[in-house]
């Protein structure tokens, strides 16, 4: 018989920038969990679309590729999983208000704060 995979909690990274997004997906590889990456909204709403409630922590960035910001994104992520811990990321000031329990980090932010909020996730 084969053996049983142990669960790994699944986080969401969106990032257009790919240092940026390779070096988060690394600190929450380092925390135990499975990333998915994908650097436009669109591309994570469709990730969303088929696995929402397998995720346990989606990070995005306010500025995107594509067609869809950061803000627009979470509020998906909210509808289709609204125990998903989302946090919005941005260097400038939210111009448009953020679904109920999401977070807003200012950049630049620690990594410390991603490890945090991986740890937060995996018990919620």
């Amino acid at each position: 018989m084969g053996q049983a995979e142990p669960f790994r909690a699944t986080a969401l990274i969106v990032e257009d920038d790919p240092m940026q997004r390779e070096m988060l997906s690394l600190l929450l590889e380092e925390s135990g969990y499975q990333v998915i990456q994908c650097e436009s909204a669109e591309a994570a709403q469709g990730v969303l679309d088929r696995n929402a409630g397998a995720l346990c922590l989606m990070l995005t960035d306010v500025q995107l590729a594509g067609r869809m910001n950061g803000v627009e994104l979470a509020h998906v992520a909210k509808d289709r999983n609204p125990k998903l811990d989302v946090v919005v990321t941005s260097g400038r000031p939210l111009a448009q208000p953020l679904p109920a329990g999401a977070k807003f980090w200012a950049k630049p932010w620690a990594p410390l704060d991603v490890l945090r909020e991986a740890e937060i996730a995996q018990l919620s």
